[in-house]
């Protein structure tokens, strides 16, 4: 068996998959890179806001992500166009068959 390219993406399953405290609709596609220490999701963000990911939570059972939308306060002028780059994180070891945990949380950041 070869070993895969480090920057090869390997998807997680949807069985693996936690998404119960995703808003209905966000997308919830995730996978790792760098032999499964990087964890990357995809992130949903529109006019003025911006998304990154930050890791909750590391066991030997689970990794808790956090996709957190930051929004300038007060808005200002924004488009209205969504967004869907993908966010990472570094994990302490392989992700492997531990389950994946989404949750989103929306920022209110000051200009």
């Amino acid at each position: 068996m070869q070993p895969k390219p480090e920057n090869e993406r390997t998807p997680v399953a949807e069985s693996s998959l936690d998404t119960t405290a995703l808003p209905k609709g966000y997308p919830a596609k995730v996978w790792t890179q760098e032999n499964g220490t990087a964890l990357v999701a995809t992130g949903q963000e529109g006019g003025c806001s911006k998304v990154h990911a930050e890791l909750a939570e590391q066991t030997a059972e689970q990794v808790k992500l956090v996709l957190v939308e930051e929004t300038p306060e007060p808005p200002g002028i924004c488009t209205m166009d969504l967004r869907y780059p993908p966010v990472a994180v570094r994990l302490d070891a392989p992700l492997d068959a531990r389950k994946v945990v989404l949750e989103q949380r929306d920022v209110k950041v000051p200009r």
